[in-house]
């Protein structure tokens, strides 16, 4: 009798402990990092942006002593800055649907009806009586197609994964093709770089069976800094690239000044803006991009659905 009610109390005490990422030293850059890759485009573009919703709790210590009212006023406050922003593509994490532990109530699609989204993909990664969250993309116009995956679990830390939607962008607005793209919203383990490692090598047999310019944004739990490979590692010698990878300006956990929420994009595209807001909106800080497509000859099929681009995809 001990041991049930001990099994089904562990996941609040990880709800208490473990739920939140943790806060090490900020080390120091090491020197020889690749070149930032530079803004040098013009032309159509699409903007992304990606924020950890830390279960709704902006900067409480836990969601479970916040009033189900205080955590749809942070919801509130987040949908103000999606509107504000005006992202054709939202990733999110931490992103709970209706949950003891933070009120009850689906925070991924009050999100989408308050800013205005009219598709969404949640992806459930762990799940118990308590709690039930994961990864999540909001959309402007229809996704083509939608995947989820969790990765091998790794007590005693909570269930991490990843979610795909895919969607038909026109970067001509003037023209007839459109291209898919793969947009992944990401969670990666905080407390292992072994742990870490493996999932990025899950997240590479994912990718290596799919052939569409791809962008991966989310909490990666993970710098550029000596000591910490997993970011560097999906970008050298693969088709990812990210934006300054070694700069110190863009921070976005504060508790450690770390760089831990990324947007990476393949070579097919360019950054053409990139920007970590301001805003108090969780315990990490949300990042906007704005991306272009190099070669707007890339051939796809012609949509069967509104595009990103097409004054009939964002009405």
């Amino acid at each position: 009798m001990i041991r049930r009610v001990a099994r089904g109390l562990a996941p609040l005490f990880l709800a208490l402990g473990l739920g939140a990422c943790a806060t090490t030293p900020v080390p120091q850059p090491r020197q020889g990092q690749p070149a930032d890759r530079a803004i040098a485009h013009n032309g159509p573009t699409l903007k992304i942006m990606t924020l950890n919703l830390a279960h709704g709790r902006k900067d409480g210590i836990n969601q479970l002593l916040l009033s189900g009212s205080t955590l749809q006023d942070n919801l509130r406050q987040i949908a103000r800055v999606l509107v504000r922003e005006d992202a054709d593509l939202v990733a999110l994490q931490e992103a709970d649907g209706p949950s003891r532990w933070s009120g009850g109530f689906d925070h991924v699609q009050t999100l989408a009806q308050q800013a205005g989204y009219g598709a969404v993909v949640r992806a459930s990664h762990a799940r118990s009586w308590l709690f039930d969250y994961g990864t999540a993309l909001l959309s402007k116009t229809p996704f083509v197609e939608t995947l989820s995956h969790s990765f091998q679990p790794s007590p005693p830390t909570m269930n991490k994964g990843l979610v795909l939607g895919q969607i038909r962008w026109r970067p001509d607005p003037g023209a007839e093709r459109s291209i898919l793209v793969d947009v992944i919203s990401i969670h990666l383990d905080f407390s292992r770089r072994s742990v870490r490692k493996q999932q990025i090598e899950e997240v590479a047999r994912l990718l290596a069976a799919r052939d569409n310019p791809t962008i991966l944004m989310g909490d990666f739990n993970s710098d550029w800094l000596a000591g910490e490979a997993v970011i560097r590692s999906m970008t050298e010698g693969s088709r990812l690239l990210a934006y300054r990878p070694g700069s110190s300006d863009l921070a976005t956990y504060d508790r450690s000044g770390r760089r831990l929420d990324w947007i990476l994009i393949s070579r097919e595209l360019y950054f053409a803006d990139y920007r970590v807001l301001p805003d108090r909106l969780s315990d990490h800080r949300a990042v906007v991009a704005v991306i272009g497509l190099n070669d707007t000859n890339i051939d796809r099929a012609r949509p069967q659905s509104p595009a990103i681009g097409d004054p009939k995809g964002t009405e």
